[in-house]
């Protein structure tokens, strides 16, 4: 395999910026070989779904700006990656209680809350923020910076108000009156 081609698959997994030097030492190579290495790479990617940059202190690959309108379209169908309604409800349940331990959320939703948490967590949108000193020592979770990222939002003081989505006192009085015996 050549070293363009190595780049190429090093940076694609890359969750940040490479450094140049992190590249050279990975490829046992001379930074300057390494730089020329980047430049052929990027001509390769000329007119493709994908173009390389220098950006942060390091080398990127991202998606061509010209492929923008596409992924936006693929983003709303069936294939590309959604959370689940379960993850939906568990990310709502810790962000507006955190920090807030497994059990506590499964009480809230009813059902156990293991795996919502675990793909949360895989996302990154949770994080295990500590442990409770009870027996066990559960883990509490609360959101993280990409969550705020994701959802467009500054901090926590800028989730909306749990009142504006709760239903009138005698909306939830007659709900109420269908589940009794």
């Amino acid at each position: 395999m050549d070293v363009p081609s190595i780049l190429e698959a090093i940076l694609f997994v890359a969750e940040s910026p490479v450094p140049i030097e992190e590249l050279a030492e990975v490829l046992e190579l001379p930074v300057s070989e390494v730089r020329s290495e980047l430049d052929v790479l990027a001509e390769r990617l000329t007119n493709r779904g994908l173009e390389l940059r220098s950006v942060g202190g390091g080398w990127r690959l991202y998606t061509s700006p010209d492929a923008y309108a596409y992924l936006d379209r693929f983003a709303t169908t069936a294939t590309a990656t959604r959370l689940s309604q379960a993850s939906l409800e568990t990310l709502a349940i810790v962000a507006y209680q955190q920090p807030v331990s497994r059990s506590q959320v499964s009480e809230v939703r009813g059902v156990d809350a293991e795996s919502a948490l675990h793909t949360l967590a895989r996302r990154g949108l949770i994080v295990e923020m500590g442990r409770l000193a009870l027996p066990g020592n559960p883990a509490i979770y609360g959101t993280t910076d990409l969550f705020l990222e994701k959802m467009g939002l500054q901090s926590l003081g800028d989730l909306p108000p749990l009142a504006d989505h709760v239903p009138a006192a005698t909306v939830v009085e007659s709900l109420e009156e269908t589940f009794k015996p």
